[in-house]
């Protein structure tokens, strides 16, 4: 009996430990600009692995201290939890997988199209009663600002293949409109502004830019979608390691209950 709550004891303990890279990943999440900007998606992650690591630390004092009744309730929440987990990692994935990015001929960096993305992101975060808070919130960042810091010349700027989805859709106008470059975010002289919907829209306001645009709710899924792809390596890893704990606890639990019941 002793030697299986050591051992559902110091799983316990690794599950805890799993709960940090979860909670981790949920701040560096809602800490990215886009993030903060996307109140539907800040704080689930952070909230998840907060709670594995409360039932984690309640199944371990349970084995430590042998009360069999916080180790079953603990079993039946951490159950919940990976479950829970998955869905979230399930989801994540389904809605992240359409990628709305395609090449521009002759810059590095890659342009977005709205249609590119599933429906879910489009109609839950970019939709018009959602992005006029993101719009401004956006707009308060120094996404933009960064640009005329990091690239001085046109080549600089065109070759560039570090800027983020959310940079390209939203700091400069569609490169099909043919504005001539004068720097990141100033832009004049368009040759074909029939090109896009968005040439129109574009402003060398710097409040205004194109954060109307639908290159602009593009980029703000593009970058979404490129954390969220991140962070879901980390949850692969983290929910293929709780179970692994979950089965052997469980196992450990029943033959200290078997065991138990044969000394009775």
């Amino acid at each position: 009996m002793a030697l299986a709550n050591n051992l559902t004891a110091i799983l316990n303990l690794l599950a805890l430990l799993c709960s940090i890279p979860i909670t981790a990943s949920g701040i560096w999440l809602a800490s990215k600009p886009d993030n903060e900007c996307v109140n539907l998606l800040r704080w689930p992650v952070v909230v998840l692995g907060v709670l594995i690591l409360v039932v984690s630390a309640c199944g371990f004092i349970g084995a430590y201290q042998h009360k069999e009744t916080l180790l079953a309730v603990y079993l039946c929440c951490m159950a919940i939890l990976i479950g829970l987990l998955l869905v979230v990692l399930i989801f994540a994935f389904l809605v992240t997988r359409p990628d709305g990015s395609y090449q521009v001929p002759g810059r590095g960096y890659k342009e977005y199209r709205l249609e590119g993305f599933s429906d879910w992101l489009r109609e839950n975060v970019v939709d018009s009663r959602n992005w006029g808070k993101i719009r401004a919130c956006l707009a308060d960042t120094d996404v933009c600002p960064k640009l005329s810091q990091q690239f001085i010349t046109a080549d600089q700027f065109f070759s560039s293949s570090s800027m983020t989805p959310l940079q390209s859709g939203c700091c400069k106008p569609p490169t099909a409109c043919g504005y001539n470059f004068v720097n990141p975010t100033l832009w004049l002289n368009p040759t074909n502004m029939a090109a896009d919907a968005d040439c129109y829209l574009w402003s060398n306001d710097q409040s205004q830019l194109c954060y109307n645009c639908n290159s602009c709710k593009a980029g703000l899924l593009g970058n979404l979608r490129q954390d969220w792809r991140k962070a879901n390596l980390i949850f692969i890893i983290t929910v293929v390691v709780l179970i692994c704990v979950y089965v052997i606890a469980c196992n450990a639990f029943r033959n200290a209950q078997t065991e138990n019941l044969s000394r009775k």
